[in-house]
């Protein structure tokens, strides 16, 4: 199935959720009165909308950098927007260590790309310009602000699960009080589900903006090499007082980078099997290697991947090597 149609798919079965819990709400209060959630949400997506950017842009430490002092960065960013039929974003340094990139924005016009300090140490400009190339399939398919949308669904689903367990929002009411708790735990149920489904939302864009980096030119082992490097440079981080520092900054904001960077530790060992002369890249002939073989991850990662922003990284290479 492609993954655009995983992805509507997910915000239906999300929505169907929402309906039915309100739904149950509607039937037990007799009225309907389930408003106040949605009310809620909006006031709670509002808030997003409007401070989510300067809040990102804050946490990041981005310096935003024009054209004359960062000609090539910006001459890489404005190709790739054209070739993807988006304005061109603002460009901005983030002053972290961490190697990595990211997009933001309200909008596709009101679309920001960063890549930090550290990551211009690791990558070649191929690397980097695939890298980009990613970031801006972020902002082509707007995918920053469904995940935004849809995450507001288990906020919702616990509102309503704490409301009903305890009877704080909707009063005392004895008569009734079993369906109450029923409603209350079926809520709390799809809080953790809805909190799985947004995770697992999270993955598939990251798969499609790999795929739509090569559709806009870029080969698939610079990214594949690009995705190495970074995981392990994410690793060297920890080892300073700085990057520890600086993990702990970022800790809510994980998703918006490259890869998950608190999981690098665990994905460098398995990466280090496809980089057969072990120069510190993956080139073509690595990455097509790796279509005839059958990546296999334990028990113990797969639970860990449903649990992350970002798909186990040797899968993720795996597939973009199904595109070389």
């Amino acid at each position: 199935m492609g993954l655009q149609m995983k992805m509507w798919l997910l915000v239906v079965l999300m929505f169907a959720i929402l309906y039915g819990i309100l739904a149950g709400i509607g039937s037990y209060m007799g009225v309907g009165n389930a408003t106040s959630y949605i009310l809620l949400a909006v006031l709670f997506m509002g808030f997003q909308y409007l401070l989510g950017p300067s809040l990102v842009s804050a946490t990041m430490r981005v310096k935003y950098v024009s054209d004359k002092e960062e000609p090539e960065l910006h001459r890489q960013v404005a190709e790739l927007a054209e070739k993807a039929g988006i304005p061109k974003p603002k460009v901005g340094i983030s002053q972290l260590s961490i190697p990595n990139a990211f997009a933001f924005g309200r909008t596709q016009g009101d679309g920001r790309v960063c890549i930090t300090q550290g990551i211009r140490r690791l990558l070649s400009r191929d690397e980097l310009k695939a890298v980009l190339g990613h970031e801006i399939a972020h902002l082509k398919h707007r995918d920053m602000m469904i995940i935004t949308l849809l995450s507001v669904i288990p906020l919702i689903c616990y509102w309503i699960a704490w409301s009903f367990m305890w009877g704080r929002m909707f009063g005392d009411r004895r008569q009734g009080a079993g369906y109450a708790a029923l409603i209350g735990l079926g809520a709390m149920i799809a809080y953790f589900i809805t909190n799985l489904l947004v995770l697992a939302g999270s993955r598939i864009r990251e798969y499609y903006a790999d795929e739509r980096s090569v559709e806009l030119g870029n080969q698939p082992h610079y990214l594949a090499s690009a995705l190495y490097k970074l995981v392990y440079g994410s690793a060297q981080v920890r080892r300073s007082a700085r990057g520890e520092e600086e993990l702990h900054r970022v800790e809510g904001l994980r998703a918006f980078f490259l890869n998950d960077v608190g999981r690098a530790w665990n994905e460098i060992q398995d990466l280090r099997a496809i980089d057969r002369d072990y120069s510190g890249t993956i080139d073509q002939n690595e990455l097509l290697a790796l279509r005839t073989k059958r990546v296999k991850i334990g028990g113990g990662e797969k639970i860990a991947e449903l649990l992350t922003t970002h798909p186990n990284m040797l899968k993720r290479i795996k597939r973009l090597a199904t595109l070389a």
